[in-house]
């Protein structure tokens, strides 16, 4: 790409030099003794708290070719308000949120029969996580040490979805206002109650991260049938499938076209909306996946405010945004790039664009949310495995769990923060 922009715009002598830093250098140090890149590229929560001490330019967003291409959702995560003007401080360029991934080989013989009550051809326990649970409780029945869904829930990125799913939020008006945590709004309690019944049919290592570092394999190897993760890792699910059908003996260009058939990367399913996965025939709604917004944003430090400005025009061109989907596998930002990409591209998009995918906040306040978030849930899935004393049985001992977590965030944020 740096090539690209450099011969595109040798005649107007402006020259692009790839920095080579860590991607989370701090500007805010480095940026007022003359260090640091002058365009940055980051995730947009990342890229936010720079706004506070005007260590970013603002952006001339409107004059962007990419401007009308862009969702408004994703412009959202880049908007700041000050003393009343609204500005952007950055560019979207692609969209991060949860795909389910699963093994077309393992569903059952008769899925076109018994699991395909709509008749489109979709197995239902990928479109809906009541029939995710009840097939994932007919492979455990077996006894067979397999599973069917397995996600570690301690990990917020993807079981906060779940709470958003039924009003819950990270901060009041939209995401912007630290002072309203909102982790117990709405009727949070139910997408609680579908992460505990989840993890009852998992085994404990969902307490941890451990399903989400042994999931490539484990899902190759037929442990699991599926999992819920982003798309841009992918090729590595499918590095791990290949191998295994490599060692039964099949050539690399069979076990690769095999792999390829039998690894599918779809949307997520829809939640009922009882929050109960034991429901039959339940209203279905969607789940609200986390997601964030990777951006460039240009330096306040920069001596080249106007070459950066092309630097970022060029770099979030429709041409680029296709190369970076065709060679990193990075979901456009541009709604004309996401439908010409077609498959998990133009899925994220549209849930972006229809409010299924909740951006992470850009402002600083959002650092102190993993944490006790994260506690939260992990603590929540080792409900399913205690025998006794258990925290969680009830609506109400789940809604005060939710609403202690709120306080845990707003009491980080606001006292231990500020000492």
């Amino acid at each position: 790409m740096i090539n690209a922009f450099n011969e595109k715009y040798a005649e107007y002598g402006i020259v692009a030099v790839d920095a080579n830093m860590d991607q989370y250098s701090n500007l805010a140090d480095d940026g007022p003794y003359g260090y640091g890149p002058d365009v940055l590229y980051q995730a947009n929560d990342s890229l936010m708290k720079y706004v506070e001490g005007k260590h970013i330019y603002p952006i001339p967003a409107q004059s962007l070719e990419s401007y009308g291409q862009i969702s408004q959702a994703a412009w959202e995560a880049y908007q700041t308000t000050v003393n009343g003007a609204e500005y952007t401080m950055g560019v979207p360029v692609n969209v991060q949120s949860s795909m389910l991934y699963y093994r077309k080989d393992m569903l059952p013989e008769n899925w076109e029969t018994e699991w395909d009550k709509n008749g489109n051809k979709i197995p239902d326990m990928v479109e809906n996580w009541s029939d995710m649970y009840r097939y994932s409780k007919e492979i455990v029945d077996k006894g067979e040490s397999k599973f069917g869904y397995m996600r570690s829930m301690d990990d917020v990125y993807f079981s906060a979805g779940y709470l958003f799913s039924y009003g819950a939020y990270v901060f009041g008006d939209n995401n912007t206002n630290a002072d309203d945590v909102g982790f117990s709004k709405g009727n949070a309690q139910l997408g609680a109650n579908v992460i505990l019944q989840q993890a009852s049919l998992m085994n404990e290592d969902c307490i941890d991260n451990s399903i989400t570092v042994n999931a490539y394999s484990k899902l190759a190897d037929g442990t699991y049938f599926a999992t819920m993760t982003t798309p841009d890792v992918y090729s590595l699910f499918l590095k791990e499938l290949v191998l295994v059908y490599e060692k039964e003996g099949m050539s690399k260009e069979e076990a690769t076209a095999k792999a390829e058939e039998n690894l599918v990367i779809t949307d997520v399913p829809k939640l009922p909306a009882s929050g109960d996965l034991t429901e039959e025939n339940p209203e279905l709604i969607p789940l609200k996946a986390m997601g964030g917004i990777n951006g460039y944003a240009i330096s306040a430090y920069t001596k080249s405010p106007n070459a950066c400005l092309a630097f970022v025009e060029f770099a979030t061109s429709y041409d680029i945004a296709m190369k970076r989907n065709q060679y990193l596998g990075t979901v456009p930002a541009r709604e004309d790039a996401a439908q010409t990409a077609g498959g998990v591209s133009e899925i994220i998009y549209k849930n972006l664009d229809e409010g299924n995918v909740v951006v992470m906040p850009s402002i600083r306040a959002v650092e102190q949310v993993w944490t006790p978030a994260g506690m939260f849930f992990q603590d929540l899935a080792k409900d399913a495995f205690r025998t006794s004393d258990k925290k969680y049985s009830s609506a109400e001992q789940i809604q005060k769990g939710l609403e202690a977590v709120d306080k845990q965030i707003y009491d980080v944020i606001y006292t231990l923060v500020a000492e």
